[in-house]
């Protein structure tokens, strides 16, 4: 098994489902989207370039997804933290997934590798 594989296994869930779907709505987002291992996570390239990633929140123990270039992007979701150059998106697994408003903060990061 991949360590990316891997990563997404030993989840507990709902969390383990929560990833899977996002990982499946991230590379389903265009086909120059390509799934990396960096840095022990989930990375996901547009055209070579990362943009986002998925992680869980130590202090919270909730699924997030993160905008590479995240503070280039204005979304009451996106949240900096103490980051300097990522936002984050948290994700309640025990909720419907807002596909939608996830989607466009992806097609965002996307234009900024454009």
């Amino acid at each position: 098994m991949k360590e990316i594989d891997h990563y997404f296994s030993r989840q507990d869930e709902p969390i383990k489902g929560c990833l899977l779907f996002l990982r499946e709505c991230i590379l389903s987002l265009d086909k120059n989207v390509t799934e990396v291992w960096r840095y022990r996570m989930p990375f996901y390239c547009y055209k070579g370039k990362r943009f986002c990633y998925l992680w869980v929140h130590r202090k919270k123990q909730l699924p997030y997804l993160g905008i590479v270039d995240g503070k280039q992007i204005s979304h009451p979701d996106l949240v900096q933290e103490n980051r300097s150059r990522m936002k984050i998106m948290l994700i309640d697994p025990e909720k419907d997934i807002p596909v939608k408003k996830i989607r466009r903060i992806l097609n965002s990061a996307i234009k900024l590798h454009e």
